[in-house]
């Protein structure tokens, strides 16, 4: 039974594919609902991930299925056992300015470079056209012009950077997963970063 502590244990293949095995009936047509015990698991995750609750279960898990299975990474995937791989150069987008600075001299403690960070989606993308970059890591709500959203359509489509959404904003992240290799729900940690650009860099996503 879920006990609250998904956003820690999601790490755990055998966590994420439970819920899938659970839920994804719901998925199906017709949908198979998978009982009242589970339908109410499935109320309390939305409540844990900010999700809005009321819509169809079907809706909801959809949802939440995008959000987990980005957030955790491929099936299996373990936090802290990805393997080593080259420094690379990082964007940074986020317009908090004490989690910016945070998150850059996090990375480059790790021996990444960074470009950035920004607060604008446009300077971002300006940026992105002077610079080699390997991976972005984008926050999706943005206070300036542009969002986090828009800017990873342009660094995929234009430029063939990947991305990763760093994000409290779960059920924007849910909507626009396909554009993120991988996401990291804040609040997060330096060790949930690196996790994450090192699961990136292992499924190819960024060049060797």
């Amino acid at each position: 039974m879920f006990d609250g502590t998904l956003n820690s244990t999601i790490g755990d293949g055998a966590e994420l594919d439970r819920l899938r095995a659970r839920y994804d009936g719901l998925l199906a047509d017709p949908p198979t609902p998978p009982g009242a015990e589970a339908l109410a698991e499935l109320a309390g995750m939305a409540r844990i991930f900010d999700l809005d609750g009321s819509r169809a279960p079907g809706e909801v898990w959809r949802d939440l299925r995008a959000v987990l299975t980005r957030h955790a990474g491929p099936s299996g995937a373990t936090p802290g056992e990805a393997p080593a791989h080259r420094p690379l150069t990082l964007m940074v987008v986020e317009d908090d300015p004490e989690m910016a600075a945070d998150l850059t001299e996090m990375l480059a403690g790790a021996g990444h470079g960074v470009v950035g960070p920004f607060s604008d989606a446009g300077a971002a993308a300006t940026a992105a056209g002077l610079h080699g970059i390997d991976l972005a890591l984008l926050d999706i709500n943005l206070a300036g012009e542009g969002d986090g959203v828009e800017l990873a359509r342009t660094l995929t489509r234009t430029w063939g950077v990947p991305v990763i959404f760093l994000t409290g904003n779960v059920e924007a992240a849910a909507r626009h997963a396909r554009l993120a290799t991988a996401l990291v729900l804040k609040p997060y940690g330096g060790r949930d970063v690196l996790d994450a650009i090192a699961r990136t860099v292992a499924s190819g996503a960024v060049a060797s």
